[in-house]
């Protein structure tokens, strides 16, 4: 398994067993075959990075869904924006992020953005007009 952030004691912690092979960190990629063993549980989309489509990598192996994405880190842009519960306008706020806030895109589509907010906040939509590009 390849650790994405090697150096990051957090990304190296423990998240579930699969098969007879160690830990799976939070950020490592699975090298075997994942298999689930029952029925998969139901999230709460709020917190929780996985929809019918896609799941953050992390949750391989706990999640059955058609693709898994590795996040890409963006800042929220300096005025700040609302994390919404669906990509669209007039949709329910989940949370309002200050400018600086960190957020972890999944998939970026029609000009909104899905991820989460840090590692374990909220999980939502913002209009990738609000975000920040990656410096360096």
């Amino acid at each position: 398994m390849d650790n994405l952030i090697p150096g990051d004691p957090a990304a190296n912690r423990p998240i579930f067993a699969f098969g007879g092979n160690t830990d799976l960190t939070a950020t490592a990629i699975p090298s075997g075959q994942l298999a689930l063993k029952g029925p998969a549980e139901k999230l709460d989309a709020a917190h929780w990075p996985v929809r019918g489509d896609l799941a953050h990598i992390r949750l391989a192996g706990r999640c059955f869904v058609p693709h898994y994405a590795v996040p890409m880190e963006r800042r929220v842009a300096a005025g700040g924006a609302d994390l919404l519960a669906d990509g669209k306008e007039g949709a329910d706020v989940r949370e309002v992020l200050g400018g600086g806030t960190l957020f972890n895109v999944l998939d970026i589509t029609g000009g909104w953005a899905w991820g989460q907010v840090g590692e374990d906040g909220f999980v939502g939509y913002l209009p990738v007009a609000l975000l920040e590009e990656r410096r360096g």
